[in-house]
């Protein structure tokens, strides 16, 4: 049986994005689409159980990888989104989701070794406390909090505040957050105050995503590294990038500056262009070296 640096769990999404000319695009969309792509071509073995109707089992074709590494969880359907967008840079955004997948539940779990869990979700429901306290007990974990803050009420998305952050924040080994949903956790607008609240309340190693930067904090320092991007054509899926790369870093023995930098880049690089990262390891290198030394 093959072993994992990392399992990226969650659902995938069939997208209808419209940027704010009104032009629409559709897609195949999801914090698993866009986080597993970037994880792999940082080096890292990844496994990704895709919550998905088996109809639209084709899904999985769109990400890159070798099929045996990844792996459909069915549900009753796929969720879908719509995602309008209000400026050119994406930062304004209505969401609304017309179909939720199932819940996926630690029976489900494909039972491969890996030391990390990451759960890439996208609406509240998407993990049960359940699973979490399961894959808490498998090896290293990951949330995005996206997946815990934002609730489909009548197909409107409506944010709220995790109500169960104070037992499983502490079981966290990594949290992402954007810069509105650190807010929303802790009732802090400034990134570095909210970081250090999450630290605090048991979250060991957190990043909060924003259009200037990226930033990292661990309970000691705070490290940070700007976006480079030279247009915002591929805005869709920053955060969830961003995620993928600097896990398979850090899963894979990189430190804190040398990841964050590599995420950055990897995600500035991503979002000149539409859709989910389709680069190298030494395409990153290269943007590195052109635009961060």
């Amino acid at each position: 049986m093959r072993s994992y640096d990392m399992m990226i769990l969650g659902p995938s999404t069939w997208d209808e994005n419209i940027d704010y000319t009104g032009q629409v695009v559709r897609d195949v969309g999801g914090a698993v689409t866009f986080c597993t792509p970037a994880a792999r071509a940082a080096g890292a073995r990844v496994f990704a159980a895709v919550k998905i109707a088996p109809e639209d089992r084709d899904i999985l074709s769109r990400i890159p990888g070798d099929p045996e590494d990844a792996a459909l969880l069915p549900s009753a359907r796929t969720t879908l989104m719509r995602n309008e967008y209000f400026t050119a840079d994406r930062e304004r955004r209505n969401s609304s989701c017309p179909a939720q997948s199932d819940p996926i539940t630690p029976e489900e779990v494909p039972p491969v070794p890996c030391k990390l869990y990451h759960l890439a979700g996208l609406l509240y429901g998407d993990f049960p406390n359940a699973l979490l306290e399961s894959l808490h007990a498998k090896g290293l974990l990951s949330a995005d909090a996206q997946g815990f803050l934002r609730h489909n009420e009548g197909g409107k998305m409506v944010f709220h505040d995790w109500a169960d952050k104070g037992k499983y924040l502490p079981y966290l080994d990594f949290l992402k957050t954007d810069a509105a949903e650190a807010e929303i956790l802790t009732g802090l607008s400034d990134r570095r105050a909210a970081a250090k609240q999450l630290y605090d309340w048991g979250a060991k190693e957190i990043l909060i995503s924003h259009n200037s930067e990226m930033l990292v904090y661990d309970g000691r320092d705070f490290y940070t590294c700007p976006v480079k991007a030279r247009n915002l054509s591929g805005r869709t899926g920053r955060g969830d990038t961003t995620f993928g790369a600097y896990l398979a870093m850090r899963v894979t023995g990189a430190g804190i500056p040398e990841a964050l930098r590599y995420a950055t880049a990897c995600v500035s690089l991503k979002m000149e262009t539409p859709g989910i990262f389709r680069g190298t390891r030494a395409d990153v290198e290269a943007y590195i070296r052109e635009f961060y030394l």
